[in-house]
């Protein structure tokens, strides 16, 4: 249908609905179309439409407030203008060194009709990979204090398909396993959610710069209509207390043609602020091994007692090992006081951020660490009372100055609702993982880490937005179950499980997975349900600046070979191509060095066996390349030979095509040397 035909149609149907039209957006590209539309009731109404066929209907927008009228019909258009931006800007590092940032926003001013006439804001834009908007709080008298019971914003999805989803407002927070079904069948959904339509479009639903906000979460209403379902406010306060002038989050959806195109997006960043750091080159990523494992596994303990891992010898054990390997630091879990007993039931109440155990010396620690050209990984497990650690939080950093601790791993382990948080009052109460109360405080831990000049990798977090662009030494988080769950998880990771987080969670990147487990045997019965190649591409795969390799070092030692690739990979990229994947089942990714002319490539599939063919143009076209693959062997299956690797060599360019088998629960990774 021409284009022009089709508008004409678009705007009879909302004539017929009651709606007259405010607005339309395109993207730069003229696929993505916004559309703001004012129904006969004055209800903003948004949608969006790709290459002129529908992917969200008219959905609602609004808010529900707690000690006033409801702010969501009686509008009327008062102001309305476009423009549009084109910049390129320069990650400090990242999967992709320049990022390029071309929109297309319209920003509409509406006010009620009758009554007290609030105002209320709309910023819409149009990317070639996705749309968004966010709401705008103007100053107002008939509005100063702003109180959100709900907000109202929707997402009716126009066609069927498939949904991959996480549940939310469960006790075990992000940590369950992804599920999927089709898009009428997902029930109450943390984002990123995301879908595959019936004609291949996938889309994902998050949001992007949660500043000072309640986390958004999606409910369903009925068939394919969405609504957002913000976390609530701490112990019976509004979901979201704010004083005017103030926008919300942005709520964004990316649009694909393809899951890989869906992973290439640089939406939710492009969203957000630029750099609010400044010079931020002591911002450096970061490989590490350190006392982790050996407690999933059951072999030492975080508290105190005769199997207390974070002793000053083992310590000292791990950072020769470091040292000897080039690995440049070591994290201690469990060094300082708190541990023992049910921290994590009781509220971690006792938890000191300076005090370590009678027997790991933090001071000769830090001081071989350094003498060895290692750094010290910091620690601080916060059972959630955010109270508390802010209380000791000053101290607890200026002691990593005086150390020379470059970066801390914080944890929240508790239930979900359990996290016990100042309010913006002073008053402590308990509260959600990603209420109000936490996003400010997590926000609070990574300013005050920035004047110190640490990053920060957050464990039992809240949702990843983007906000690394505004705060780069907010280096990396957890958010959904990574490796440990296949030491004493029941039931552990599915082979499916990575390819999942590819096209879900990791649309938000990075993750704090801890890949590199060579040890396969754990204290569940299945085991690491994977094959040693899967674990060597999972470096590639799933990005991290600050990333781990998780196992033993006398495993490692008797395994030189996988070692030396995980010890080679780097962190830091140039470019990052998707160059296949369907979600939950595989993913090929190759990523070049930012510090050479390397470049590497991971792929991962799921417990089916995988045949892919690669075409290897993202190399420099004329240049020679020695690939060293290291491939699922004959017998591989993630079941029964999850050692089986056979690692081989060959030069190739960038007219080679490659066939990569993965195993079932199985992978490949392979690093092309410039010659």
């Amino acid at each position: 249908m021409p284009r022009f035909v089709f508008a004409l149609a678009l705007a009879l149907l909302s004539l017929l609905a009651g709606a007259a039209p405010v607005a339309e957006l395109a993207s730069p590209d003229g696929r993505n179309h916004l559309r703001l539309d004012i129904d006969k009731d004055g209800r903003a109404l948004w949608s969006v439409q790709r290459d002129g066929k529908p992917l969200i209907e008219p959905s609602r927008l609004g808010f529900l407030l707690t000690d006033a009228r409801k702010l969501e019909r009686g509008f009327e258009l008062e102001a309305a203008a476009t423009r549009e931006f084109d910049e390129t800007w320069e990650q400090p590092w990242g999967e992709q060194r320049f990022i390029r940032n071309h929109y297309r926003e319209l920003s509409v001013g509406l006010r009620e009709r009758e009554g007290l006439r609030r105002r209320l804001e709309l910023r819409l834009r149009a990317y070639d990979d996705g749309v968004a908007l966010r709401y705008v709080f103007p100053e107002q008298a008939e509005l100063k204090s702003v109180n959100i019971g709900e907000e109202l914003t929707e997402f009716n999805v126009a066609r069927p398909g498939t949904a991959w989803w996480d549940t939310a407002f469960e006790w075990n927070r992000e940590e369950y396993l992804y599920l999927r079904t089709s898009i009428n069948e997902v029930g109450l959904a943390q984002t990123p959610m995301t879908l595959r339509l019936d004609n291949g479009t996938h889309l994902a639903i998050h949001e992007a710069a949660l500043v000072d906000y309640s986390g958004m979460n999606l409910a369903r209403v009925e068939g394919r209509r969405f609504k957002a379902d913000l976390t609530p406010g701490s112990a019976g306060q509004p979901k979201v207390h704010r004083m005017a002038p103030f926008a919300t989050p942005w709520r964004m959806v990316q649009i694909a043609d393809s899951a890989s195109r869906l992973a290439e997006s640089r939406l939710m960043l492009n969203l957000n602020e630029p750099n609010a750091l400044g010079d931020v080159s002591w911002v450096k990523p970061l490989k590490f091994i350190g006392v982790w494992w050996e407690m999933h596994l059951g072999k030492s303990t975080w508290g105190s007692g005769p199997k207390h891992g974070a002793t000053t010898a083992n310590a000292m054990r791990y950072i020769d090992f470091a040292a000897k390997n080039g690995i440049g630091g070591v994290l201690v879990e469990g060094w300082n006081k708190g541990w023992d007993g049910n921290w994590w039931s009781d509220g971690g109440a006792d938890f000191s951020f300076t005090e370590p155990y009678a027997d790991f010396d933090l001071g000769r620690v830090a001081a071989y660490a350094k003498e060895k050209g290692v750094a010290l990984v910091g620690h601080h497990e916060t059972a959630a009372n955010a109270a508390n650690y802010e209380r000791q939080l000053g101290p607890a950093l200026d002691l990593y100055v005086r150390l020379g601790v470059p970066a801390v791993k914080t944890g929240y382990v508790s239930d979900a609702a359990q996290a016990q948080v100042y309010g913006a009052e002073g008053v402590e109460r308990r509260g959600w993982h990603e209420g109000q109360d936490m996003v400010r405080h997590h926000l609070k831990v990574v300013l005050e880490a920035a004047k110190r000049h640490i990053t920060v990798d957050t464990h039992e977090p809240v949702k990843d937005t983007g906000l690394r662009r505004t705060y780069p030494n907010w280096v990396s988080r957890e958010g959904a179950r990574g490796q440990e769950y296949n030491a004493w998880g029941e039931p552990g990771n599915p082979p499916e499980h990575e390819a999942n987080l590819v096209f879900t969670r990791l649309l938000c990147s990075p993750m704090d997975f801890t890949p590199g487990i060579l040890s396969m045997k754990t204290q569940i019965p299945q085991g690491v349900p994977t094959t040693w190649a899967k674990q060597l591409a999972l470096y590639v795969v799933i990005y991290s600046p600050l990333q781990m390799a998780a196992d033993l070092p006398e495993v490692y030692e008797k395994n030189p070979v996988p070692f030396d690739f995980i010890r080679r990979v780097p962190m830091d990229w140039a470019e990052t191509r998707v160059l296949g994947g369907e979600v939950g089942e595989f993913a090929t990714i190759a990523r070049k060095d930012r510090a050479s002319e390397d470049w590497y490539l991971g792929a991962i599939g799921d417990a089916k066996a995988h045949q892919l063919d690669v075409v290897l143009d993202f190399l420099r076209p004329g240049q020679r390349y020695r690939a060293h693959i290291y491939k699922d062997g004959p017998k591989a299956d993630y079941k029964t030979h999850r050692e089986d690797m056979v690692v081989q060599t060959r030069e190739v360019d960038a007219k080679t095509r490659l066939r990569l088998h993965l195993a079932p629960g199985g992978g490949q990774a392979i690093w092309f040397e410039k010659l």
